[in-house]
This record gives structure tokens, C-alpha cells and sequence, in this order.
């Protein structure tokens, strides 16, 4: 039960619900575009419902007594869930992946812009013990290679 207890609580489980109901929220604003904007805007041309696209394969393609004659397919179907998937593609990319490696990049340029000021922080420390070290070495007299330690880098 421990285990179970611990699953639930780790917060990829908890994103992945959030996930999911926001993508099935994401789906009905998608359907809606493609019904209210794309089909219109293809219906321009055509008929206004793109799933009404069909070719008869097998003629005679009508329906007798409730049963279809023929061989129909449906292309505006498929037409229908592709544009459907580009558009919600079109979205993830622009409104969040596109934007969300955007902050990525600032937040990695900024990490890589703090670790040069403290490299350079530290060189900088390493310098002024160096030249606090050669002073105090200066003011013994001159003789400070007695320790081994003096360079010159």
C-alpha cells in the first residue's frame, strides 16, 4: 500500500491527469475550428461539410432500403481528422513548445552566463591571493622561494 500510496504522490502521475484533461478540453476547441472555420472555408469551394466528400468505387453508390449499394469511400473523413491533427499540431508547436524551448534557452544561456561571472570570480580570488602571497614574500626580504610555492601563472 506504501508503494501504491507513493506512485500517486509523485508528480509526474499527477501531470499526466492534468494532461489528459486538458488535452480532451484542447480537442473540443480544435473539432470546433475545423467545423466552424476550416469546413466553411473548404465548403467555399465545395460542399460545407468536408466529411461529405466521398468517390464511389463500386457504382451504383445509394442507399436502397436503408443499406448502401455500392462500394463508397469516404476521403472527406480522413481529410477531416488530418486537417483536424495539423491544426492541433500547428497549436502545441506555436502556443506552448515553441515558446516553452524559448524560456528553456534564456533560463540555459543565463545558467551558462553565472557559471562564467563565478568562474571568473574565482579566478579572480585565485589572483589577489597570488599577489597578497608575492607581497608578503616581498616583505620578508626576497627570499620567499623558500616555500616552493612562488610562480609565476
Amino acid at each position: 500500500m506504501a508503494g501504491f500510496k507513493a506512485f500517486l504522490m509523485r508528480g509526474n502521475v499527477i501531470d499526466l491527469a492534468v494532461a489528459v484533461v486538458i488535452g480532451a478540453a484542447f480537442t473540443n476547441i480544435v473539432n470546433s475550428v475545423v467545423k466552424g472555420i476550416i469546413n466553411p472555408i473548404v465548403g467555399a469551394f465545395g460542399t460545407k461539410n468536408l466529411e461529405s466528400y466521398t468517390s464511389c468505387l463500386k457504382d451504383p453508390c445509394r442507399v436502397v432500403n436503408g443499406e448502401m449499394q455500392g462500394i463508397q469511400l469516404q476521403w472527406g473523413l480522413v481529410l477531416s481528422a488530418i486537417l483536424s491533427f495539423i491544426i492541433t499540431a500547428a497549436v502545441v508547436y506555436f502556443l506552448m513548445v515553441l515558446p516553452m524551448a524559448k524560456v528553456l534557452a534564456k533560463r540555459a544561456a543565463d545558467e551558462k552566463r553565472k557559471e562564467g561571472v563565478q568562474e571568473t570570480i574565482e579566478v579572480s580570488e585565485l589572483e589577489v591571493l597570488k599577489e597578497i602571497r608575492d607581497h608578503l614574500v616581498a616583505q620578508r626580504g626576497g627570499s620567499g622561494s623558500s616555500t616552493g610555492t612562488h610562480s609565476t601563472s
